[in-house]
């Protein structure tokens, strides 16, 4: 066990790098203010109408295409290519982002690409709607490029881990409420029902995000005519390039990289597969509800603590490493699970193991910007591991399609160890 970490000494994955050019003068031309309760709340309604939009048919995905009588490999090139429209999009977002100095407007049209991209699921009754669906709501999910860094300007810039901690558990709080619902839906009204909640969870959200409040932020903020000609006059004032932005933080390739891996596993397992792992056991619709349950509940908890408790205790480099490595062993033992209990046992502890990880990966990925190239960082982060989120079930669809279901939960698995592997040895190097 490693001792405890303070701000100054903290064992960043792999280490934390110099200071961006151009941070300093970023952070003092407007001094952070702290944001009103109210203005915390309503940004947690509209993350939380967010993505119970985009998960309250998740549950009952596979299942629903396999009831059209779509195949292993056509099941997983549709799952994955809600992945293959942010990997597109999330890059240039971001950097459109910073250049306008604006989040809100893609906050709005983010929802309404949910709203379009439900309705698409009810088009037609073969393979092109719900792969047309899946793909504008990919659409949807890369406005959150600029959801995380929207919050992130809510707290002071040393406190980017806590924000992300804070965003995360609102993530899986909007995941589980949709998650959950989706099998009761299904079981009530049909598969359809489902994507006709996502409609209405999309409108509802499309309001909520118009009232959020967004700071100004430093390029549009005013200042004194002596005060910008200072910063345009500095070195570090200039705008970067987008390749020198990306390229100037290690810490960002890494954990873009390794990020990419663990949602190979998360979109492999809960997001993909699992659930046709459940039904293989004999699960209802409505029993669906308990493998969401069991899976999201630690996930949403433990999102909270990682920012807050764990990092700070055991340190981030410590974490994370012990967060694949466990989830490795429970994604390998899903094809093991003789029974349903087991399997949720399994699930319960996955959702613990990659909670461990992803907060902290986001949190890395932008605490040493400055808030004018947040979502340039966020934008290429994010679009790296949406190629996890395509590629995971794609590739594991194949591997299934070959050896059945157990070959792709044990594809997880291994590539829970590799990261592991990747993120101890790019530790000890930076050391």
């Amino acid at each position: 066990m490693s001792s405890p970490v303070t701000p100054s000494r903290r064992d960043a994955l792999p280490g934390r790098p110099a200071a961006v050019p151009g941070a300093g003068s970023a952070r003092a031309a407007l001094p952070f203010k702290p944001v009103a309760r109210r203005h915390h709340l309503l940004f947690a309604a509209a993350t939380v109408l967010y993505w119970m939009t985009m998960y309250v048919y998740v549950p009952i995905l596979t299942p629903f295409l396999q009831d059209r009588g779509l195949s292993m490999g056509w099941i997983g090139f549709i799952v994955g290519s809600y992945g293959l429209s942010q990997m597109l999009i999330r890059f240039p977002l971001g950097v459109y982002s910073d250049r306008m100095s604006r989040r809100k407007p893609f906050l709005i049209a983010g929802m309404l690409a949910g709203l379009v991209g439900s309705a698409l699921f009810l088009v037609g009754d073969a393979w092109q709607g719900p792969l047309a669906g899946r793909l504008v709501l990919g659409i949807c999910a890369s406005s959150w490029v600029a959801y995380s860094v929207l919050y992130a300007s809510y707290y002071p810039p040393e406190q980017s881990t806590k924000a992300m901690s804070t965003i995360s558990f609102l993530t899986v709080v909007g995941q589980l409420a949709g998650m959950t619902a989706s099998g009761w839906l299904a079981s009530a009204g049909g598969w359809e029902t489902a994507f006709l909640t996502g409609i209405g969870l999309a409108a509802a959200g499309m309001l909520a995000a118009a009232c959020v409040f967004e700071p100004p932020s430093p390029s549009r903020a005013a200042l004194p005519a002596a005060a910008k000609e200072a910063r345009t006059a500095a070195p570090g004032g200039a705008r970067r390039s987008v390749r020198k932005i990306v390229t100037s933080s290690p810490l960002l390739i890494e954990v873009s990289l390794l990020s990419l891996l663990v949602h190979c596993i998360l979109f492999i397992t809960m997001f993909g597969f699992t659930p046709l792992q459940a039904v293989a056991l004999g699960a209802s619709e409505v029993e669906l509800t308990w493998l969401v349950v069991a899976f999201m509940v630690p996930h949403a908890l433990v999102s909270l603590w990682s920012g807050r408790l764990l990092a700070p205790r055991f340190g981030e480099r410590n974490v994370i490493i012990a967060g694949f490595i466990l989830s490795a062993a429970c994604s390998a033992a899903i094809p093991l699970c003789a029974s349903l209990p087991s399997l949720l046992a399994t699930q319960a502890v996955n959702g613990a193991a990659q909670a461990m990880v992803i907060p902290l990966l986001l949190g890395l990925a932008i605490r040493d910007y400055p808030s004018s190239e947040r979502a340039t960082a966020m934008g290429f982060y994010q679009s790296v591991y949406s190629i996890g989120m395509f590629a995971g079930p794609y590739v594991a669809g194949w591997f299934n399609n070959a050896g059945g279901l157990r070959a792709g939960f044990w594809f997880a698995g291994a590539i829970g160890l590799a990261a592991a592997a990747i993120a101890l040895i790019g530790a000890k190097r930076r050391r």
